[in-house]
């Protein structure tokens, strides 16, 4: 039954990213190209490349792909994640703007000269006796003149008025139009050659509308608009994601909070710790973000380092080298780790031995007596599945309750568990702070806190927004950071 409904789940997932991309194309291709152009060809294969590229991203590591090929669909796949989220967006916003617009009645615009409609459109009215008249007896009718053709302006694919023109009982022929390039020409006869241009003198004063011309500029008026308004929207989209990128790849910034326990002693006030959550190493953070990080919390000197889950996106032969900056970690009373749900993804023992010969020191389900409190980390959840989830009772279950207990635990849904066994403070992350606005709301949703410190009884929990990205390498409205908590003691 739950594979059923995990199948139903993502078509209906699949089945609405085919119905957005479809109306994006409508909106951004169809509406603003000429059909058969190269723009409307090149954006309609963008419609299909993309999201195949972000499935690719998104389907590659755990369906075993080689690492090279995660790098190589990961960018483009994982970056058009980010930009459909917020061009979305930005069209449903242009979409009433477009439909305001759209009602507006067109300005009225100069008469143009009489022109024939484009084929099809209908038969040719007859002209008025004495209309058609010649000039100095050679034969050649005048502009507008000729017999039994009343010349009209018709629209092209792109919605570009196109002169047409014909004489009596012969194919009308199109001339080029306004947005460049020319549509078929029929040969015209030799005598009766079509000398309306189509800026050519104004029509006759007291002269009919002509219907045509109406219907050319209300074209001409839909196109704009769709450029105009997908314009927008795509400049937007652009400048979100450009913008949140560079945050991510400029590195975390140091955020401090001080949290004050009571029972912490006063020869412990000041103690610094620097919490390092979601760092998500993989196929597009590498070792250079590693090295940002690094280099950020040496700067901050702590007295401890916490790096709360959440370290990789894929296994230690791919990564190694990228996770090889941690070694150069310095803390007064040295740096510890505990597992996220994504090491589970990876494979979490293969990481935990790894970062032991990095130098940190792994907390599974175990507590350290520290000079005036207690250390303890427990598994993430996921860990369950394995038969190695998080065991309360094994990290804290016999400690000195008169101490002052500090967790390591990488989802903030735990803090039920943590008030029960009487923490006094617990370290997180997992939320990314919702990493990709409006994600906090939905991250609120199933996270009793997203980010910064709240208190559950007597414990306090603290959530870091995490020093990478997961999926796309952006951030908006959560900025990453490492967070320096500085212990304070009541009785200080």
């Amino acid at each position: 039954m739950t594979v059923v409904v995990v199948i139903a789940a993502v078509a209906a997932v699949l089945a609405l990213l085919g119905l957005v991309h479809r109306w994006l194309w409508v909106r951004l291709v169809r509406d603003t190209t000429r059909a058969g152009g190269p723009l409307r060809r090149a954006g309609t294969v963008l419609a299909f490349a993309l999201p195949l590229l972000a499935l690719a991203a998104l389907t590659a590591g755990r369906a075993g792909a080689p690492f090279w090929f995660e790098r190589l669909v990961a960018w483009p796949g994982y970056m058009w994640l980010a930009v459909l989220l917020y061009l979305t967006m930005a069209m449903a916003v242009a979409e009433p703007v477009r439909r305001l617009w759209l009602r507006r009645p067109a300005a009225p615009g100069a008469p143009r000269p009489p022109q024939v409609p484009a084929a099809g459109s209908g038969a040719l009215p007859p002209a008025p006796a004495g209309t058609a008249g010649t000039s100095g007896g050679d034969g050649v009718r005048g502009a507008g003149e000729v017999a039994g053709a009343q010349p009209r302006v018709a629209a092209d694919a792109a919605g570009d008025p196109v002169t047409v023109s014909a004489g009596p009982g012969e194919e009308p022929r199109l001339r080029e139009g306004a947005g460049g390039g020319s549509a078929p020409q029929g040969p015209a006869p030799a005598d009766q050659p079509v000398t309306a241009p189509q800026d050519g003198p104004a029509a006759e004063p007291g002269a009919a509308p002509v219907p045509g011309d109406a219907a050319a500029r209300e074209v001409s008026r839909r196109v704009f608009a769709a450029r105009v308004l997908g314009g927008a929207a795509v400049a937007a989209a652009g400048v979100t994601v450009g913008a949140g990128t560079y945050g991510v790849l400029r590195g975390p910034r140091v955020k401090r909070v001080q949290v004050p326990l009571a029972r912490l002693p006063r020869a412990a006030h000041g103690f610094r710790i620097a919490v390092v959550s979601d760092v998500h190493l993989g196929p597009v953070l590498g070792r250079a973000h590693t090295r940002r990080i690094v280099d950020t919390v040496n700067r901050t000197q702590p007295d401890l380092i916490a790096v709360v889950g959440d370290l990789v996106d894929g296994d230690v032969h791919d990564l190694g080298p990228a996770a090889e900056p941690l070694r150069e970690l310095r803390a007064r009373l040295g740096s510890y780790f505990v597992t996220g749900n994504h090491e589970y993804f990876s494979g979490a023992r293969q990481w935990v031995d790894h970062v032991r010969e990095l130098g940190l020191t792994p907390l599974e389900n175990a507590r350290r007596e520290l000079p005036h409190f207690d250390l303890a980390g427990v598994n993430d959840v996921q860990g369950e599945s394995e038969g190695h989830g998080p065991d309360f009772g094994a990290a804290l279950g016999d400690r000195d309750r008169s101490r002052t207990s500090v967790l390591l635990a990488h989802q903030p849904i735990v803090i039920d568990e943590a008030v029960r066994h009487g923490v006094d403070l617990q370290l997180s992350g997992h939320t990314h702070g919702g990493q990709l606005w409006p994600g906090k709301y939905l991250a609120e949703l199933a996270n009793p806190t997203v980010a910064g410190l709240e208190r559950y009884g007597d414990t306090q929990l603290y959530v870091s927004r995490g020093a990478g990205a997961w999926g796309p390498p952006v951030r908006v409205g959560a900025p990453s950071d490492i967070t320096v908590v500085e212990l304070a003691s009541y009785q200080a």
